[in-house]
């Protein structure tokens, strides 16, 4: 009899898990895994797909009122329908649902729909099961973190937005990163009156501050209303809705309350401190480069790490420990320039670093920077501005960061992203030639830098 059943266990079926148990199978290793959800995780079912589609949604709106008329349409009174929308999400998310399956089972990865739990470090329990495993993978990424106010239970997250029997016509969202940013836009796009709470003097903390201060700008101007430097320390139902009350003494009454205010790894449960793995102080579970854990037949990738929580660095992850385990090749994952974006309205991307941190880091730079009115609105009559900028080292000339707030931002900042992991130089730049007329040759055409702060 064989002393392991599978050469790899895989606790979650996420992007990262799918990737990493397809990529381990290819390399020959007997893989099976499990998933007490659906095939996909959150990405899939409750994050980046849905997310997108209802951004996709809530542009129709802001196009009918003030795009198509100065380009010589006349369009109908339009309307409306939340559930047609959340129902043709919902189909798409079951066809996504259907081609990991699709996926794994091309790959020969066995998948068992049952929750798992960690009993040692070579055997998972799922339901009855118990499986003797080589190695062990965690990959069952995070969860919403919940509001502990009075009333907090009459919140919801974006676990359950997704899935609203109807558009709420006046919501309140409590936080301040991308998730409340993003919702913010979708609600506000789909006709709700918004209104954005956020403890901290500006949201968004990590990323370039200039697009902070314009993307606020930007939210006003489309009649979200945010407020800093406050918080909801109540939530009571009452009649014609839910009122929150803020520490200022302030109230609002609205119809829904979202809370954004993070997530936390989803290692509750999992038997990993009995197994000897070790978590830090927020429930992460602490990995070296190669994903493994203080355990050596336990490894972890993803968003249950809390590193960089994007999906696209668990697939990256997930890759990496596949070769390190089974290919032969030990290969540590790359977490330095790691595009990302928020597809809040317009949308913001970034990679690299920002100018504050390249200054706190006691780096001389060079900043170059430039604000317009894009094209698409000279015939609208929008105000919508675009933004670029470069953070440049000034004494190599490499390109140390690329920042837009535009429409198309993660469209233009995943191409220069390719030139900031290559090292480029601000001479690189100056030398390409742009594509005319669109936002992104603004990138390669800026010449003179901002004078040096006081």
């Amino acid at each position: 009899m064989a002393e392991f059943d599978y050469d790899l266990v895989t606790i979650g079926a996420g992007s990262g898990g799918v990737r990493a148990s397809r990529v381990s199978a290819g390399l020959g290793a007997r893989v099976a895994v499990a998933e007490e959800a659906r095939l996909g995780g959150t990405c899939v079912n409750l994050g980046c797909i849905p997310k997108k589609l209802l951004v996709y949604a809530s542009h129709f709106r802001e196009d009918f009122a003030d795009a198509a008329a100065g380009y010589g349409w006349t369009v109908p009174e339009p309307r409306f329908d939340w559930g047609t929308l959340i129902r043709n999400k919902d189909r798409e998310i079951e066809r996504l649902n259907a081609v990991y399956d699709g996926l794994l089972e091309a790959a020969g990865v066995e998948r068992i729909l049952d929750r798992a739990q960690i009993e040692d470090p070579h055997t998972v329990r799922v339901g009855d099961r118990h499986i003797r495993a080589r190695h062990i993978l965690v990959a069952c990424g995070g969860e919403p973190l919940r509001p502990d106010i009075p009333g907090g239970e009459l919140a919801i997250t974006s676990d359950e937005a997704f899935g609203l029997e109807a558009l709420p016509g006046r919501v309140l969202i409590v936080g301040g990163g991308y998730i409340a940013v993003e919702f913010a836009g979708i609600f506000a796009g789909l006709g709700s009156r918004v209104k954005l709470s956020y403890r901290g003097p500006l949201f968004l903390r990590g990323f370039d501050r200039d697009l902070r201060s314009a993307l606020a700008d930007e939210m006003r101007r489309r009649g979200i209303d945010l407020c800093f430097e406050t918080e909801v320390t109540a939530i009571e139902a009452v009649a014609g809705g839910l009122r929150a009350r803020f520490a200022d003494g302030g109230e609002a009454l609205v119809d829904c309350v979202l809370y954004a205010i993070g997530r936390r790894p989803k290692t509750d449960g999992l038997g990993l401190e009995a197994a000897g793995v070790r978590l830090n102080a927020k429930g992460a579970i602490e990995v070296d480069a190669f994903g493994a854990t203080s355990v050596p037949s336990i490894h972890a990738i993803g968003d249950v790490t809390d590193r960089v929580n994007l999906t696209p660095v668990a697939i990256h992850e997930g890759m990496c420990l596949s070769r390190t385990l089974f290919g032969g090749e030990a290969t540590p994952a790359d977490h330095t320039d790691v595009p990302s974006a928020v597809f809040s309205q317009p949308a913001i991307a970034t990679v690299g670093w920002t100018e504050e941190a390249a200054r706190e880091g006691g780096r001389a730079i060079d900043v170059y920077a430039s604000s317009f009115r894009s094209l698409r609105h000279t015939l609208t009559g929008g105000e919508e501005k675009t933004l670029m900028k470069l953070v440049v080292d000034r004494d190599s000339q490499r390109v140390l960061g690329v920042h837009v707030l535009s429409p198309d931002a993660a469209e233009i900042v995943q191409g220069f992203a390719v030139a900031v992991k290559a090292s480029a130089t601000k001479a690189d730049l100056d030398a390409t030639i742009g594509i005319h007329p669109t936002a992104a040759e603004e990138l390669v055409t800026m010449r003179e830098p901002r004078p040096d702060p006081a």
